[in-house]
């Protein structure tokens, strides 16, 4: 699937002013879809206070809960209880409060082969293909209303790092990662480029001074995963003040 380069950069002066132009594009994409919707769920510390918004009185009941599935777009193999799990962690802050148990969707992870996570990555493409209802990715239908993404020191997006295979990946949707990039240096799980890029919308959110420096590479359009992960619709990247390039030019 040939993603479409519609990257647009909206500036925001801080944490809390994304993560508030973060629920309003969610509700936004929601409400464009009467249907059954889905959003992916991004882990890290950028989404914590947009998570930590959705489930406050303000915008808890702007979201029809009944018929919005939650996926995320890479899991630390680890249990589901341990703190540096991500979907752990979003189910902490809202999910399990708000949302139909049905309706959320783990990665599953497991400690017994810590050093083989295809298994997982099998078992969560398998309940990808089957909530879409096919096994080919189809541009005119996207698996996902909405995705989250965040970018990384090393320029990492999900857990897809630079020079890893698994950047080419283009059959599979859902792959293993044995040794991070970075820390917490644990075996991954990931969604694919091809499988992130079945939105409508892909949201990046980008926040921070320690950020600048990957920013200004992706921006400059060095040959990084954050700078190929595009959405086959519109491509979004909340950026705050403090994270912006110098001299940047939007």
């Amino acid at each position: 699937m040939a993603a479409r380069d519609h990257r647009h950069v909206i500036t925001v002066a801080d944490p809390a002013a994304m993560a508030r132009t973060a629920a309003e594009r969610i509700v936004a994409r929601i409400s464009e879809n009467p249907g059954r919707v889905a959003i992916c769920l991004t882990g890290g510390s950028s989404p914590r206070q947009l998570y930590q918004l959705l489930a406050g009185e303000t915008w808890r009941g702007k979201i029809p809960w009944q018929r919005v599935h939650w996926f995320i777009g890479d899991e630390r193999f680890v249990p589901a209880d341990d703190p540096l799990n991500n979907m752990g962690a979003a189910r902490k802050v809202f999910l399990d409060q708000l949302a139909p148990a049905s309706n959320i969707h783990p990665i599953p992870t497991s400690t017994a082969d810590p050093a083989d996570p295809d298994r997982g990555a099998a078992v969560y493409e398998a309940g990808l293909k089957s909530f879409y209802g096919a096994d080919e990715l189809d541009p005119a239908r996207p698996l996902f209303d909405l995705v989250l993404m965040g970018v990384g020191p090393d320029g990492h997006t999900a857990s897809l790092f630079p020079g890893y295979p698994t950047l080419d990946e283009v059959r599979r949707w859902v792959v293993g990662v044995p040794k991070a990039n970075v820390e917490p240096f644990v075996p991954r799980i990931s969604l694919t480029l091809p499988t992130l890029a079945s939105c409508r919308e892909m949201l990046f959110e980008v926040a921070g001074a320690d950020k600048r420096a990957i920013l200004t590479r992706v921006f400059s359009g060095e040959n990084l995963p954050a700078n190929r992960a595009r959405s086959t619709g519109e491509t979004i990247w909340l950026v705050d003040q403090a994270a912006l390039p110098e001299g940047f030019r939007g």
